[in-house]
């Protein structure tokens, strides 16, 4: 693990301690709004709503992802790779599911000693790429793994070779993780660093997600932009830079969460077109997929 990395961790707390506090109706967090007094000095130092928003944006998402796989599934094991300080076995307690947190044994136990301990949470303290952990998972259920706020922070080739071992491990389970473009990664490394975490180099991009499964081998499920529903639901409750930047971000697809299955891949299924929730634009000369055709287009500059 990079040293830096775990300095990282009270970014998306302190994210979702503003949402609670501004947008409750978007995002609420009541568990972390407990943990408030605990965030170091300056790491909320250079910092914004949108910033804010791009962190939490990413757990209103994946709340409806997992929200989601319950429902289709029936009981199952959720898994959080990096968990840090995520309150999702909480937020999510209704479900009918066991949460499986994992993280380095130092941040496990900051999480032992801050948050409340549940029947439906196991912890684990571990490194994701040894793969140690999943012999903690119960994978006679559907398994659900979840990447967030991670995967940035390491070599494509480490990424690929840890996507590739748990399609080995579990598969059929599907994979949720955010992503950034090339030119987005660039933005969040400099935002990062403005935080004081001078040490946490961000690396990986992914600009293409079918690319991204045709590497791992794996099944694309869905490419979903962050701001969506933050958009249609704070409207003008937002500041304009924030609403003009959650607009490009969304059309230029340079912050989303990639959800694929953990099996060999088939051919894509067909989608309406218009739905961008099924292709993936990329910055300069793109590749649209739609259905079983590939339309190459040139982005206007």
């Amino acid at each position: 693990m990079n040293g830096g990395v775990p300095d990282t961790l009270y970014i998306p707390l302190a994210a979702r301690i503003y949402s609670t506090e501004r947008f409750p109706d978007y995002f609420r967090d009541d568990e972390a709004l407990k943990l408030k007094g605990i965030i170091p000095p300056g790491v909320t130092e250079g910092s914004s709503e949108y910033t804010y928003l791009a962190s939490v944006a990413r757990y209103y998402n994946t709340d409806s992802m997992e929200r989601d796989f319950v429902r289709r599934n029936g009981k199952s094991s959720i898994v959080h790779l990096g968990t840090g300080l995520e309150t999702a076995y909480l937020r999510l307690s209704d479900l009918d599911a066991h949460f499986y947190d994992m993280d380095l044994p130092e941040v496990i136990e900051l999480r032992k000693n801050l948050l409340p301990p549940s029947e439906k949470e196991t912890l684990i303290a571990g490194d994701l790429f040894n793969m140690g952990w999943a012999g903690k998972i119960d994978g006679s259920l559907p398994v659900m793994i979840l990447v967030l706020g991670v995967f940035q922070y390491f070599r494509e080739e480490q990424v690929v070779g840890a996507v590739r071992k748990m399609k080995e491990l579990f598969p059929g389970a599907e994979l949720v993780f955010d992503a950034t473009t090339s030119g987005g990664l660039r933005y969040a490394a400099k935002y990062v660093k403005k935080t004081g975490n001078q040490s946490a180099a961000m690396f990986f991009a992914v600009d293409d997600s079918h690319a991204f499964c045709e590497k791992t081998g794996t099944e694309h499920l869905e490419c979903r932009p962050f701001f969506a529903d933050a958009r249609r639901l704070l409207k003008r409750r937002a500041g304009l830079y924030t609403r003009m930047a959650m607009k490009v971000v969304d059309r230029d697809y340079r912050a989303k969460l990639i959800r694929l299955r953990l099996r060999c891949r088939h051919p894509v299924r067909a989608c309406r077109p218009g739905d961008g929730r099924n292709r993936m634009p990329r910055t300069g000369p793109s590749i649209q997929e739609r259905g079983h055709h590939l339309i190459k287009t040139r982005r206007t500059p």
